[in-house]
């Protein structure tokens, strides 16, 4: 099954709450799966918004939609209080909830203003994610490395239905903690060629003696991209270039290889690579002339890549 899921409407709580409702109520009756939303504490200069916190807000808007974090940049957060946070959501709305995990770094100051050192955040991510998977399985837990100390640590009660957690990345270290830890792999930024390859390596790894995790009943890898919407490829391409250039404050040259642009027909073309490559998940941000136009577009791109 192929899941289309697309970040909130911008500017969305600035909105009245009927507003609101509408918008989200839109991408439900599309047929789009989930939303997505990103997780920053302090980015690029200051900018961003806690991932938890607002996919809190989003679940009592719009109940069909289902709840992803891509990705919660967990290095920056005690691993107890994570727990606590993801059970509270889980338990808000059970079943909705996916858990993406990342060490990000676009921003090294980021880690530098929470006291984090950026040179540990892959070692950080590795640990905290295994303490709160073990917490979230009830484990009572005993942990002393460089970065935690733990004495029968406990987090109740364990979240029904489990929460899934992929783990975003492109290096290879991300490869090993998806394999190592997670639920599924989700990508960005890479060729269809490349994400087979790494689905490949982190289900090897899971089958190794490395594996931590229970094994996951079925794989969730995914690729997570911006898109530019447009009645056609230039317009899109200004559209989806801006808003980048905007958010991440560097040129769009260096995305745009990995950017569809386009109609729905285009962007469904430019991602069929990934489904045949084991994609089962599209966290996908379209930047177009309007919400509108923008809903519509991924509302038909879910259904071109669920027919195939």
């Amino acid at each position: 099954m192929i899941h289309v899921g697309v970040t909130p409407p911008w500017g969305l709580f600035e909105r009245p709450y009927e507003i609101q409702r509408a918008e989200l109520a839109s991408i439900a009756d599309g047929g789009l799966s989930h939303l997505f939303i990103a997780d920053h504490v302090s980015f690029r200069g200051g900018a961003g918004n806690d991932g938890l916190v607002t996919l809190a807000a989003l679940s009592g808007i719009e109940p069909r939609l289902d709840l992803q974090l891509g990705v919660m940049l967990l290095a920056l957060r005690h691993p107890m209080v994570a727990a606590r946070q993801i059970v509270t959501l889980a338990g808000a709305a059970p079943g909705r909830l996916t858990v993406g995990i990342g060490v990000g770094g676009e921003d090294r100051s980021e880690f530098e203003v929470c006291g984090i050192d950026p040179a540990t955040r892959g070692r950080r991510t590795d640990a905290a994610l295994e303490i709160v998977r073990r917490l979230l399985d009830g484990e009572a837990l005993t942990w002393h490395d460089e970065f935690y100390d733990l004495d029968e640590a406990r987090i109740k009660p364990s979240p029904q239905p489990a929460v899934p957690f992929l783990v975003g990345g492109r290096s290879d270290a991300a490869l090993r903690r998806a394999g190592r830890l997670g639920d599924g792999w989700l990508a960005a930024w890479c060729s269809a060629r490349r994400l087979a390859e790494g689905i490949a390596e982190v289900e090897r790894v899971a089958d190794s003696a490395d594996r931590i995790a229970p094994l996951p009943s079925a794989w969730n890898h995914g690729i997570q991209l911006w898109v530019g919407v447009g009645d056609n490829p230039q317009d899109a391409r200004t559209h989806v270039a801006d808003g980048m250039r905007t958010f991440y404050k560097m040129p769009f040259e260096p995305f745009e290889r990995y950017t569809p642009v386009g109609n729905a027909n285009d962007i469904a073309e430019f991602l069929h690579p990934y489904v045949e490559a084991g994609a089962t998940t599209f966290n996908l941000t379209p930047v177009g002339p309007d919400p509108v136009a923008e809903v519509e577009a991924m509302a038909e791109v879910g259904r071109l890549l669920r027919a195939g």
